[in-house]
């Protein structure tokens, strides 16, 4: 609810898919877990433990006394932990119940569940539960879509132990046991128990993916409580080495405190690899690798921790493209789009990795360059050289499909994505009208990456020593500004076309795409202040943010997936974009009434930006309206209030040139914000800003701190 206090995060608010429906989301790592507010997965639904992007169970569902329990609340304070809070339905001619019922539930790739019984009557009571269990084993895009047909395990019962194994693949299974002895049936466990007055009863349940036979193995230990859990101990380690950030402003605070416990929990550890980090995309259908979520979530995220950044690039750096494949569009020095995992994986994709996206590849050369300013370290940086080196030939030798100096895409068969840039549903791209354009197709904000990327490949060359390239890179992207301006401005709208076709005919529609422009840098000043302008106009601000799309373009639709709805991290990116022009007039006025948007819309759902919103004007309706099916968490949504701290401190570090930038435009209602055991390298200080007064304590004497 709007304008509600860190209290209520404290006591608990739920993870809920898209804010409603009633869906709990449970997420750690890769595994996640989806419910409803009983804590039940029932059949013919999207629910499930889903785990290496298959469902490995499909139906988990308790019954008390052949009953449904009735809800009481759900407390999860951690995105890897829940409390289902229940109680017996009330006995014929009674009218209260007093067995109060309380699933516990961890994630931890297994699914581990307490199931507490408490008799809060004054003489004995008979309790039945019985525990339905099924799996299907079916790939994560046939449930995302809902083709999961009629697939049944194979179910075995070995003495106490229910043994579900996938039929067409039998390298998959799950193993479900209980520390209080079962009846186990093909399909279900149950117990029935005696709980005297005043007594609790209480059973662990562990449901166990296994590979290949083999459990997996990483179950809690019996009776382990989820503060000494793993997840939590992972947790735990990430804040100790991340950032602490806190604000004056309750609400900020309260979503600040909601970010770092997301990201620690998307947070994917590559044990191969000395547990390298990187962030996965989003719960529920996006829990993997993904190239552009990843880098900007990443780039969002420096303020906490640069390791993730750098975790992040490594990984993608490792699956760079290396040869032509055009069923998975994999081409030499191209980033990948998606990594997945499932039975159906190369069925829909072409492969478990797929490489069909446009602006991934300039990101992760943006990153490299950011990361080093914030701290990385110089011989990582330097081994990812050769990567971006990579991308950049990509960009020249691939990205420009007709040899016009601009990055285009058109997917290499019908089964790529046929738009790739972020707004890639099929008709995310198109002009006034409505109409969706030929490709190939230029985006402009994939112009403006790749304007950042040469700059930030020729600030590495010159640290590292290498005048020339550096020279070099800066003239091209000077040239790409210039043709950049030439043909995507429509001077008689006063905003850039969101794309070109195949014709190289501008696309007129007014998009939220040109804030990332200014983000990137690409605008002049003249043209920067139409933007403006434009961004600000009832037609593109809800109230809660930016839309995707005007309201008074041909193909809008406030409750669509690309076409008016309204997405926090590409809102975010514009009020960087715009705090980058805080010079021109409008820009901070604008950024302010966007991030309070944010922060309201945050509040309404339960302290967590979700992935996307409804674009409906906070005039018609007080609270964001959901959009159905979005992921929650999702990491840029996650990550998009630490992008807004960083811009409106004016933040950046150059660990490099031992220079700390801080240029402050706090909005007044947030009083103070700081930043403690801040890493820069080998520097750690601690940063206050209230108003336009910053202090750095602990800052090294050969440092520079710049305040204007």
């Amino acid at each position: 609810m709007i304008g509600e206090t860190p209290a209520a995060l404290n006591a608990g608010e739920p993870s809920t898919l898209g804010g409603g429906g009633g869906t709990v989301t449970l997420v750690e790592g890769s595994t996640f877990c989806l419910s409803d507010r009983l804590g039940d997965v029932e059949p013919d639904t999207p629910h499930g433990l889903f785990y290496r992007d298959a469902r490995v169970l499909s139906r988990w569902e308790l019954r008390v006394d052949g009953q449904r329990a009735e809800p009481l609340s759900v407390l999860s304070p951690e995105a890897f932990t829940a409390r289902f809070i229940l109680r017996r339905p009330p006995r014929a001619g009674a009218a209260d119940s007093t067995v109060l019922i309380v699933r516990e539930r961890l994630l931890a790739e297994a699914l581990h569940e307490t199931i507490t019984v408490e008799n809060l009557g004054r003489e004995t009571t008979a309790v039945d539960l019985q525990l339905h269990v099924d799996a299907d084993f079916v790939d994560l895009f046939a449930v995302k879509e809902g083709r999961t047909g009629h697939s049944r395990a194979e179910v075995l019962v070995a003495d106490v132990e229910l043994l579900l194994n996938d039929r067409s693949d039998r390298a998959r299974g799950v193993v479900v046991t209980s520390s209080e002895t079962p009846v186990v049936l093909p399909g279900s466990l149950s117990w029935r128990v005696v709980v005297p007055a005043g007594s609790t009863w209480r059973t662990e349940i562990l449901a166990q993916p296994t590979i290949g036979s083999q459990p997996i193995h990483s179950s809690p230990h019996p009776g382990e409580h989820y503060e000494f859990s793993e997840p939590s101990r992972k947790i735990a380690a990430w804040r100790d080495t991340a950032t602490t950030i806190t604000a004056a402003d309750p609400q900020l605070a309260w979503v600040l405190e909601r970010t770092e416990s997301d990201l620690g929990a998307l947070q994917i550890h590559d044990d191969m690899r000395g547990g390298r980090p990187f962030v996965a995309a989003g719960a529920p259908w996006f829990m993997t690798l993904f190239g552009r979520d990843s880098l900007l979530t990443a780039w969002m995220a420096l303020p906490l921790d640069v390791n993730l950044a750098l975790g992040t690039m490594q990984q993608l750096a490792e699956m760079q493209g290396k040869r032509v494949n055009p069923l998975t569009e994999e081409e030499p020095g191209r980033i990948m789009h998606e990594m997945r995992r499932g039975p159906a994986s190369g069925a829909v994709l072409g492969g478990e990795t797929y490489y069909g996206t446009v602006d991934a590849t300039p990101l992760f050369v943006m990153l490299l360059a950011q990361a080093r300013r914030w701290g990385a370290d110089t011989e990582s940086v330097r081994a990812l050289l050769p990567a971006a080196d990579a991308a950049l030939t990509w960009i020249t030798d691939y990205g420009d499909r007709d040899g016009d100096g601009f990055v285009e895409y058109r997917r290499a068969t019908d089964r790529g994505l046929f738009n790739q840039g972020w707004k890639d549903s099929f008709d995310g791209i198109n002009d006034a009208t409505g109409h969706v354009p030929e490709p190939p197709i230029a985006l402009c904000e994939v112009q403006g990456y790749a304007y950042a990327a040469l700059l930030a490949r020729a600030e590495l060359a010159d640290e590292f020593g290498d005048a020339t390239t550096a020279g070099h890179l800066r003239d091209r992207a000077a040239e790409l500004r210039t043709k950049f301006a030439e043909a995507f401005w429509l001077p008689e709208r006063g905003w850039f076309a969101v794309a070109l076709d195949r014709d190289k005919r501008r696309l007129d529609a007014l998009t939220s795409n040109i804030g990332h422009c200014l983000w990137s840098g690409i605008v002049s000043d003249e043209h920067a202040a139409q933007v403006i302008e434009r961004l600000a106009s009832p037609e593109m601000s809800t109230g809660f943010g930016l839309r995707t799309l005007a309201s008074d373009m041909g193909a809008y639709n406030p409750m669509s997936y690309h076409n008016g709805s309204v997405w926090p991290h590409d809102t975010a990116i514009a009020v960087a974009g715009l705090l980058r022009y805080r010079h021109l007039p409008g820009a901070i006025e604008l950024a302010t009434e966007l991030a309070e948007g944010l922060l309201a819309a945050a509040g309404a759902f339960g302290g967590r930006l979700p992935e996307l919103y409804c674009g409906f004007p906070r005039s018609r309706f007080a609270a964001p309206v959901p959009y159905p099916t979005s992921c929650s968490p999702q990491a840029w949504a996650s990550a998009a209030p630490l992008l807004l701290v960083r811009s409106f401190l004016g933040l950046e570090p150059d660990v490099p040139r031992r220079t700390l930038t801080v240029l402050p435009h706090l909005p007044a209602r947030w009083g103070s914000v700081e930043l403690t055991d801040l890493r820069l390298g080998g520097t750690v200080i601690d940063l206050t800003v209230e108003g336009d007064r910053v202090t750095a304590s602990n800052l090294p004497e050969d440092w520079r701190l710049v305040t204007h």
